[in-house]
């Protein structure tokens, strides 16, 4: 036996002085592409997170130029299917090749995007400008010569990372259009969105919609687990200094830094927005004409307030304008959620509403008092994103003011958060009181709660239902054990009485939440 350890330790040996040889090698191509990049371009400009504020200030001290639309005619004047055909060319790519985590890609401006971005790369605390090249881009069987398109800029940009597999680059975060960006976990397809900065959502005068005009990448150095994207925010009403630290994963989570000058007073400021689509659903008495049994690509708001509370609100696409509000003080986090995985109740083989991100939002820090608010708008098409929610300060925000946040966004596959069992899975609704008996006056409720081996205490009295409204009476709660789900049903009746009211349903046992808190707004 000993005389073949010796040949093995040997051998083990002679693979780690390979694999560190190999390691020194990757990095010495790094060094020399760097410093190629440095000599080319010696000047250079420095670059942090401070500087970036500091920038920021002193945009907010400039009246707002809104970004110009100087783009050829051809390009303004694209199609969808032209604008398609135009295709990033990921050999060309800035970080193609490099033994890195990570590569980049720009998206073309053109038809819907009609302004460009400036995209600016980090290497050594120095910046340098990423410029428009027509050598990243096959412009398939568009008719019109691009030799004309000289710095343009880019619409936006995409980080890709071997997410799901390790020899594919799968696309892992989007930048494109206003603030807005989006995010995958493994194994899923793009869904909700984040952005920026809300600013006057739902309200009469109109929403603003901030731009993020300027990026910086930070160039990734071999093994890196994080990529780092800094991105400047304008408006009319603020600028703003944005840090993303993007750790991707079987849940993506980003490391959200932001620091905001207020040029002139806001009405209502929302913070870490997420944007999303429900059109119809199994609460949705709004008919839509369409095979699929659901259409979304998130079903609730989850909340954790302050109090250590879980708040479940499904949602909805009625046929008026909803507006829904969450006093707290200090929140734990919220979240649009794409609860449903079950592909049977969405039967959509292409779009695969199954696998859509779920979204949380985990503040750093006391963020103090404000409101989760929840806007849903109606909409008749899958296209348009109708969902919004967002945290709104209580202490508005007024010119020449300095304001700061940071937050955790995970983009995930299981919740960040540890919490109390009793998940929330289904909302139904229909006519109230007895089946069949057609009492038009009362609304039924059905609320499924995803609470195991809880027969005998809720036969027994012991687990409970606790109902209440702001307005109108509930006439009737039971709780009863479902065997389908082998969880517990709730069903509720409620008369209301032609007024908005807030529902709330909860199981309890012994004193204490042993559910999420359902939350519901009824419409007359």
């Amino acid at each position: 036996m000993k005389k073949y350890i010796k040949p093995l330790i040997k051998g083990a040996a002679a693979l780690l002085v390979l694999f560190f040889l190999a390691e020194a090698v990757i990095l010495y191509r790094d060094y020399q592409r760097e410093s190629a990049l440095l000599n080319a371009d010696p000047v250079g400009v420095a670059f942090d997170f401070d500087l970036l504020a500091e920038k920021a200030k002193k945009l907010a001290e400039q009246p707002f130029v809104p970004l110009e639309n100087d783009l050829p005619e051809a390009l303004q004047k694209l199609d969808y299917d032209g604008y398609r055909d135009i295709r990033f060319k990921r050999e060309a790519g800035p970080w193609y090749g490099l033994h890195k985590p990570f590569e980049v890609q720009f998206f073309h401006a053109g038809a819907l995007f009609q302004n460009s971005v400036r995209i600016n790369e980090i290497i050594h605390g120095k910046s340098f400008p990423l410029k428009y090249s027509l050598t990243f881009f096959d412009f398939g069987r568009n008719k019109f010569n691009p030799k004309y398109f000289t710095d343009i800029g880019y619409a936006g940009f995409r980080l890709h990372y071997p997410l799901n597999t390790n020899d594919y680059f799968d696309e892992l975060v989007s930048f494109l259009g206003a603030s807005y960006f989006r995010a995958l976990a493994e194994g899923q397809k793009y869904g909700l969105s984040a952005r920026g900065l809300a600013i006057d959502t739902a309200v009469a005068t109109g929403e603003e919609f901030p731009i993020f005009k300027e990026f910086w990448l930070k160039r990734p150095r071999w093994r890196d687990d994080a990529a780092t994207v800094y991105a400047l925010l304008d408006s009319p009403s603020v600028t703003g200094a944005y840090k993303f630290i993007i750790r991707p994963g079987h849940n993506t989570v980003m490391n959200v830094e932001v620091r905001l000058f207020v040029r002139k007073d806001i009405n209502k400021l929302g913070i870490a927005p997420l944007t999303s689509m429900y059109l119809f659903g199994e609460n949705t008495k709004n008919k839509f004409d369409d095979f699929r049994p659901e259409v979304h690509d998130s079903d609730g708001l989850l909340i954790l307030n302050g109090n250590g509370e879980w708040l479940w609100r499904p949602l909805d696409n009625s046929k008026n304008l909803r507006i829904s509000n969450f006093s707290d003080e200090n929140p734990k986090g919220f979240g649009l959620l794409q609860r449903d995985r079950d592909l049977s109740h969405y039967l959509d083989f292409e779009a695969h509403y199954e696998q859509r991100p779920s979204a949380w939002v985990e503040p750093i820090g006391s963020w103090g008092k404000g409101t989760v608010e929840l806007v849903e708008i109606p909409s008749a098409q899958e296209i348009h994103d109708n969902v919004v929610a967002y945290w709104v300060p209580d202490e508005k925000a007024v010119a020449g003011q300095e304001l700061s946040y940071s937050y955790n966004l995970h983009w995930f596959n299981d919740l960040p958060a540890e919490k109390i069992p009793g998940d929330i899975t289904a909302t139904r609704t229909g006519i109230g009181g007895v089946s069949g008996m057609l009492e038009v006056d009362k609304r039924k409720f059905v609320i499924d709660f995803d609470i195991l081996n809880m027969k005998e205490e809720v036969e027994q009295g012991i687990a409970t239902l606790e109902v209440s409204a702001s307005e109108g009476e509930i006439v009737k709660k039971t709780l009863a054990y479902n065997p389908l789900t082998q969880g517990l049903t709730a069903y509720i009746d409620f008369v209301p009485n032609g007024k908005i009211s807030e529902l709330r349903a909860v199981v309890v046992k012994k004193g204490r939440n042993i559910s999420e808190v359902w939350s519901y707004q009824w419409l007359p």
